[in-house]
């Protein structure tokens, strides 16, 4: 019998079967597209998320000869769905890229100290959290505040269709900017602060824990088993830091997808000066009683904008694309010098008026350079967060990556010399729902723990160590990098 992982991302849902060893045996992805309404505005009509996990799960039972044992949901981060006291909707789901709250997070600001949210949450105050878009609700939308019962992640949203409790595991919660995350639940000084009552926000539990079965309606319609057990994952970077076996203090993760994110596990969360500087986030881990730590940046966005650039036709990012220029990149440094900031930058200044630079162009470069002289920027990023990283939680040596960008050879040696960090490649390239299958297997008995859980399914690839002749003839181009991503744009506020 297999553990069925679902993850409910930004763009895309994606469900992965697997062995007891850690073998998949069937997946599938449906994707779904964001609205725009008003600039800053990122929604989504909430039944598409429903529509996606049936598409998902049918297409995987329908291909599988033997009964599914589990099903564990993960999901992105900040998206949340009011939803009135019979479950349902009462207006689209807002998305975690939607940034219409600036003015509700600076009012926050105003009550609650910035470093004493931090202090409570390991969240540095952004519009991106639900809190803040909760209040801009209450303010522009006063009908939809008042028939909103609760705001519930995608996942308590999925659990609310099958008839279950909206329940939250202590990871996602710790994304809404409200809960205490040494406590392990929600605030009562921040919600006393935004004049918000708890029973607003969904039950938070443990992540691995058993939430209920599937009734024959609800199995029905998404293809499975009467009686299958559903299982509450958490949010998408500790699920794949668990996919891919970092559980203990000292292991480190770097995700490599749309944004690449460097995290550090540990015991207790990093709430220092230092820490709080660098805007890292630290908060609850999948696995019981430890916490994550993290640092990211845009990285496939950055490579997605140029591959479309040249094969905009084609309207997909065939990764025949990616090795036909590969296979023609220049030998050594290319001379460029690129930064990924297209939507802005994350750690540690968060500026959403910073973009993308490049700089070196001459009327040789060609598209194999162009795309090397990416690659290069992003290993050069990375250098950086993972620096924020060990100056917050300690040293470390290796790291476990994973993710779509392990498909680049050069972009993980490029990485592997520029961080100076052994790289440990992971055999399954979807470490977020391995991780979600963990839970399951954990949850149903399939494994005594997590640790035997790691040991039985997590593999590596290659083991790509850093190259010190590399490094050399990068240094001055990591030193032109430093001084091209702190340049501040004239618009932005801290020019001013």
């Amino acid at each position: 019998m297999s553990l069925l992982a679902i993850d409910i991302g930004s763009s895309a849902c994606k469900a992965v079967a697997f062995t007891p060893d850690g073998e998949i045996v069937a997946q599938h992805t449906s994707a779904y597209t964001p609205s725009f309404p008003e600039p800053g505005h990122a929604e989504m009509a909430s039944h598409l998320f429903w529509d996606a996990v049936c598409a998902c799960t049918k297409s995987i039972a329908a291909s599988l000869p033997e009964p599914i044992q589990a099903v564990c949901f993960s999901s992105h981060g900040e998206t949340f769905v009011a939803v009135n006291k019979k479950g349902e909707p009462v207006a689209n789901a807002i998305l975690n890229q939607d940034t219409r709250a600036t003015a509700e997070s600076n009012w926050l600001e105003q009550k609650l100290e910035r470093r004493r949210i931090f202090e409570i949450t390991g969240l540095v105050l952004h519009p991106m959290y639900p809190l803040a878009k909760i209040l801009w609700l209450r303010r522009h939308c006063p009908q939809t505040f008042s028939s909103s019962a609760k705001f519930v992640t995608p996942i308590g949203y999925i659990l609310l269709r099958l008839g279950l409790p909206a329940y939250i595991d202590y990871s996602l919660a710790s994304r809404y900017l409200a809960f205490d995350v040494r406590a392990r639940k929600w605030s009562e000084e921040i919600l006393e602060a935004a004049e918000l009552t708890q029973d607003l926000l969904p039950e938070p539990v443990p992540a691995g824990a058993i939430v209920g079965k599937l009734s024959a309606s609800s199995a029905a319609e998404l293809g499975l088993c009467a009686g299958t057990r559903i299982v509450l994952g958490g949010h998408d970077q500790p699920c794949g830091a668990l996919g891919s076996g970092v559980i203990r203090p000292g292991q480190v993760s770097d995700s490599l997808g749309t944004y690449e994110c460097a995290l550090a596990a540990s015991e207790k969360p990093a709430l220092s000066d230092t820490a709080f500087a660098a805007s890292l986030n630290s908060y609850c881990h999948v696995v019981p009683d430890k916490y994550v730590t993290i640092a990211f940046f845009p990285s496939g966005i950055m490579m997605k904008w140029f591959h479309d650039l040249l094969y905009r036709e084609t309207r997909n990012s065939d990764a025949s694309h990616y090795q036909e220029l590969e296979a023609h990149a220049p030998p050594g440094p290319t001379g460029l010098c690129i930064t990924p900031n297209l939507i802005g930058s994350c750690n540690p200044d968060f500026n959403p008026n910073l973009r993308g630079i490049i700089y070196g162009l001459n009327s040789a470069t060609g598209p194999a350079a162009i795309y090397k002289g990416i690659l290069e920027g992003l290993a050069c990023e990375l250098s950086q967060i993972t620096q924020l990283v060990a100056d917050a939680v300690g040293d470390f040596s290796d790291m476990s990556v994973s993710g779509g960008g392990t498909r680049s050879t050069l972009g993980v040696q490029l990485r592997a010399a520029l961080t100076g960090k052994c790289l440990h490649v992971m055999r399954c390239p979807e470490a977020v729902c391995m991780g979600s299958a963990i839970l399951a297997g954990v949850a149903v008995g399939q494994y005594a723990n997590f640790e035997q859980a790691v040991g039985q399914v997590v593999r590596e690839a290659a083991v790509i160590a850093p190259d010190l002749q590399i490094a050399s003839v990068y240094a001055s181009q990591i030193k032109r990098y430093q001084w091209l991503r702190s340049l501040t744009p004239p618009d932005s506020p801290a020019a001013q």
